[in-house]
């Protein structure tokens, strides 16, 4: 009954973790440039179960399980719809490939193209990092700025730089920071990326709501039926502990 009682509970806090990525998900379905993430569990290992009371070489009956956990939190880097905006500030990338940023935290990377014109006249994303270059930040010392598929930056008719887009071979080695940034891993520096530039746009999400929402009460209900075995394990040590002692 034990055993059982700490499997029940194993697969609460998995299908926990699981409605809080679920729940993520959903409230990011319109945030632009946003990743959806996965969560992906494993079971404990098995073990065997032998008949009792057959001596030494009692037979093997076959394995059984302990319990479940969360192996790991998997983002899903599939591209979301591209929509216009009309805002000529506003860049989306149709294919492969990352806006380079620079953080306080330092390099960092972005799908989300929501930019705006700082008042230092540099082209920043909505939380005010600088959108980078190939030759460092962009600047838009002028009035009208148009951006080409090949990510080349033209303001008031002159070339001002050329947006540093850049791609990973391994998009699994990207970390999730929040507000749509990833960060590479140590000393991957990328390639020049293969995907081109649309403007006046933006990528949204790749979440579809109506999916996450079965995920959701899925996996609320699962929750449930190893709730309700928690409480069953609960109810029969109580009366192991309460009626038997009576006999």
């Amino acid at each position: 009954m034990i055993r059982g009682l700490y499997t029940a509970a194993s697969g609460m806090l998995a299908e926990a973790e699981r409605i809080d990525v679920t729940s993520n998900n959903l409230a990011n379905a319109n945030t632009a440039g946003f990743k959806k993430d996965v969560a992906v569990t494993k079971d404990f290992a098995n073990i065997l179960i032998s008949r009792v009371n057959d001596g030494e070489e009692a037979p093997v009956i076959g394995g059984m399980g302990t319990g479940v956990m969360v192996d790991e939190v998997v983002t899903t880097h599939t591209g979301g719809s591209i929509r216009t905006t009309g805002n000529a500030f506003d860049l989306a990338i149709e294919g492969k490939g990352y806006f380079a940023v620079q953080t306080p935290q330092g390099l960092r990377y972005t799908r989300n193209g929501t930019f705006a014109k700082s008042i230092r006249n540099q082209l920043v994303t909505s939380d005010g990092y600088q959108v980078l270059g190939d030759n460092g930040p962009i600047m838009i010392n002028g009035n009208k700025m148009s951006v080409d598929a090949n990510g080349r930056v033209v303001v008031d008719n002159e070339v001002v730089g050329q947006l540093r887009l850049t791609e990973f071979a391994d998009e699994k080695q990207l970390s999730k920071e929040g507000a749509s940034l990833f960060a590479a891993a140590q000393g991957d520096q990328g390639q020049p990326a293969t995907g081109s530039v649309v403007q006046g746009a933006l990528e949204m999400s790749n979440v579809n709501v109506v999916g996450e929402m079965v995920n959701l009460i899925t996996n609320y209900r699962s929750y449930e039926i190893n709730a309700k075995v928690v409480r069953s394990h609960d109810d029969l040590l109580g009366k192991a502990a309460n009626d038997i002692a009576k006999i």
